[in-house]
């Protein structure tokens, strides 16, 4: 990656904290000083105890207590709060079933069982089983196959030798890739039905002491889940790119593609094992094995069938978003907004509520602000989501709903969900990193005394030495020298999809974690707050950090005359990504010509063992030359247009007359809109942002330069070019305004 002189910048950095506040820097102190003041973590806690003691699966009663009760605190909090209501999909079982067949047969699956030590995992009236929402319905029986983690790569294996999933039920584990790409892959691939575990070598005993001697997934612990396919968009299935409101028009279920074709149930791996001891077939590969105390096998035709059975039942349910607004005195078109859902599977302590806790503290810290005569210059939006966890359904809908005036007026999304103990994290538009880092160089970590930046840079470096967790070299740079710690890119996941890569806002997602054991928890009955003032952030101290963290990002977009933007750091992070695909493109011809030589050779056959056998790769077309000259050159244009303006800013941006800064102000709003792609990204014309977007098989991983790099991944040589010229085209859209907006300033 090539980087910028960063000691050019760094006065430049320092400038643009304070010359662009609307309010002086002993203010903005003062005012971060006094959010501080107003959160506790003890309310916190009484809040997550509270909203946690029964099941809140969107529509059931609970969570509209949740909802009612967080309006009632916005209300008194000073805030202007209503609950913004949309009637989405969302299927719930009716019954399910799996039962091994046979002349003895073993009935698998049902609620998970309570234990002592958690309160809430007794009391489970009115809780779902475990399920998936959006999955079919069905009644099917038949062999089973084991595919791994379920992906591409595992198909292809399977493939070569000699094993199909065609009329069969797929057993696939959690992980490599997102849960709903598991069944859709299986359906692809023929299968009649799908099954997921949690295999323990990935959130079970082999991570830690199982629950509750420890945070670990206990051998019972299922992971409910979405397998909707969201890698074509997320919300309502049946309103794509619209919101659902009373009258408005739904596809028929049947038509709707982001529901999956065949029935699939989560198990757990107690559910797993004994599948597994009754299946046949060939012994699987080395990387198809788990932490299972046994050889895993690969299924197929033989004395093990299985019976799966899922009926639901599909109606609307209400999405309750609460919405509270404190308007801006200078500004009150402009609007920085900012959220977490509400809703779980089951009680979600860590998922979302760890999160929504430190919202409320904010909100409540904030509103006493404002009962002290401040005011923010810009309108602060807090978003309070429902029905995120069936599929990004709340926000989305609003967003949807909303789309225009969300791109006239809102200058920044900010997301958290879950929150734990440990390392900030942080991903979204980089032209916000440097904001972020400045906050986090202001946030003390509770565990440590230090600044929540300068654990980051400690762990980074311990990481590159110890060779303990992958460290990109930016990252290390960075840290060794003293700079920005970067952030990562947007996939998808939580509730900033629709801001970031359908509507063009620039949004950033933030939480701590990396030393709790929320993972073994995670969508199960046992994410309960026994689990997580034990596990997972004990005192919730980290969730007064985080609510420290968000609050800051808030106010200094919200008081700041001309947002804090630096425009640098995206540049280079793009900069970045084109040298990714480069090598991409690179590797895989380098590739491709080695494996069109093995096969002609049959080198696989003499490489095979003959009592197993394995067949050579299928031959693929070879990876061309691809077209990435228009690309280059708009990354270079942005580069130096960004220098430009982050040159310009530093020596102007604090001087500049009041309808100078107002038409410069109006140059910058909905900038990043210029990075949409008008058609879309291949396949998915929701997904429409040229940087980021969820990968189609890694779902909530990000994907940057999209529609350029999955294309060359999936040999779709064709797109690669296609994109590759209508990314270039946004990055000079966007170019084009920030040379727009250093004219104002005086500069190139």
């Amino acid at each position: 990656m090539r980087l910028f002189n960063t000691a050019i910048f760094s006065a430049a950095a320092m400038l643009l904290a304070s010359a662009a506040l609307a309010i002086t820097p002993a203010e903005q102190a003062a005012n971060e000083k006094a959010l501080d003041a107003g959160i506790s973590t003890a309310e916190q806690m009484a809040w997550l105890k509270q909203m946690t003691s029964a099941p809140n699966h969107v529509g059931s009663p609970h969570n509209r207590e949740n909802a009612e009760f967080i309006l009632a605190q916005f209300k008194a909090w000073g805030w202007d709060a209503k609950i913004e209501t949309f009637d989405v999909l969302y299927p719930t079982p009716l019954r399910t079933a799996l039962e091994i067949t046979g002349a003895n047969p073993v009935t698998l699956g049902g609620q998970e069982p309570g234990i002592p030590e958690d309160a809430t995992s007794n009391q489970l009236a009115g809780a779902l089983p475990p399920y998936v929402a959006f999955g079919a319905d069905g009644d099917v029986t038949a062999d089973v196959v084991y595919v791994n983690y379920g992906l591409p790569a595992d198909y292809e294996a399977l493939a070569r030798r000699g094993i199909s999933v065609k009329g069969k039920i797929a057993l696939a584990r959690y992980g490599a890739g997102w849960r709903g790409l598991k069944p859709k892959l299986a359906q692809e691939q023929g299968a009649v039905g799908a099954l997921i575990y949690s295999d323990p070598a990935q959130d079970g005993y082999g991570t830690g002491e199982s629950y509750p001697n420890g945070g670990a997934r206990p051998d019972a612990g299922v992971q409910r889940g979405s397998v909707a396919d969201m890698t074509l968009f997320p919300g309502d299935p049946l309103t794509p790119g619209y919101g659902a409101v009373k009258g408005a028009k739904r596809l028929d279920r049947r038509d709707a593609p982001t529901i999956m074709k065949i029935p699939t149930l989560p198990i757990s791996y107690g559910d797993a094992m004994k599948i597994f001891k009754a299946m046949g077939g060939p012994l699987a590969p080395a990387s198809f094995k788990g932490g299972l105390p046994f050889a895993y096998r690969l299924g197929g035709a033989d004395a093990i069938k299985l019976r799966l059975m899922v009926e639901s039942e599909w109606s609307l349910k209400p999405a309750n978003n609460v919405i509270a607004m404190l308007k801006g005195k200078d500004r009150p078109d402009e609007w920085v907004v900012r959220g977490n859902h509400f809703d779980g599977w089951v009680f979600g302590a860590a998922d979302p509520l760890s999160g929504e806790v430190a919202l409320l503290s904010e909100a409540k810290a904030l509103g006493a602000l404002a009962k002290t005569g401040w005011r923010p210059s810009r309108t602060i939006v807090y978003a309070s989501w429902d029905a995120e966890e069936p599929m990004l359904l709340g926000s989305t809908e609003w967003a949807e709903h909303h789309g225009k005036e969300l791109q006239a007026k809102a200058i920044a999304y900010i997301n958290t969900d879950g929150n734990g103990r440990g390392f900030l994290g942080a991903q979204g538009s980089h032209q916000l990193q440097r904001l972020v880092n400045q906050v986090a160089a202001d946030v003390t970590d509770p565990q440590t005394g230090v600044s929540v930046l300068a654990r980051q840079r400690a762990r980074a470096r311990v990481d590159a030495y110890e060779g303990s967790a992958p460290v990109a070299d930016s990252t290390l740079v960075a840290a060794e020298a003293g700079g920005d710690m970067p952030i990562g890119a947007l996939g998808s996941g939580s509730d900033y999809s629709a801001f970031i890569q359908h509507l063009g806002i620039p949004s950033l997602n933030i939480g701590f974690g990396g030393e709790g054991e929320s993972a073994g928890s995670y969508h199960s009955i046992y994410d309960s707050y026994d689990h997580f003032v034990r596990f997972d952030d004990p005192g919730l101290a980290y969730g007064g950090a985080l609510a420290k963290t968000t609050g800051r990002l808030v106010l200094r977009l919200a008081d700041a005359d001309t947002p804090a933007l630096r425009f640098t750091d995206l540049a280079a992070t793009v900069r970045g990504y084109l040298a990714e695909v480069r090598t991409l493109v690179s590797t895989r011809q380098r590739q491709d010509g080695k494996r069109a030589a093995l096969i002609a050779a049959g080198s696989h056959k003499l490489a095979g063992d003959p009592t197993e056998p394995f067949a050579a790769p299928e031959a693929v077309s070879a990876t061309p030359m691809i077209e990435l000259a228009a690309l280059e050159n708009a990354v270079s244009r942005l580069e130096t247009s960004a220098r430009d303006y982050d040159a310009a800013f530093t020596a102007k941006g604090s001087t500049l007359a009041p309808a100078a800064r107002a038409r410069l102000n109006k140059t910058l709003l909905g900038i990043d809109q210029e990075l949409l792609i008008p058609e879309g990204l291949p396949g998915r014309p929701w997904y429409k942002h040229a940087l980021y977007a969820p990968g189609r098989f890694t779902g909530y991983g990000a994907k940057t330069l999209p529609g350029v790099r999955e294309a060359i991944e999936e040999r779709r040589f064709a797109d690669a070019n296609l994109y590759a010229t209508r990314t270039a085209a946004a990055l000079d859209r966007f170019s084009a305004r920030l040379e727009a907006a250093s004219a104002i300033l005086g500069g190139k």
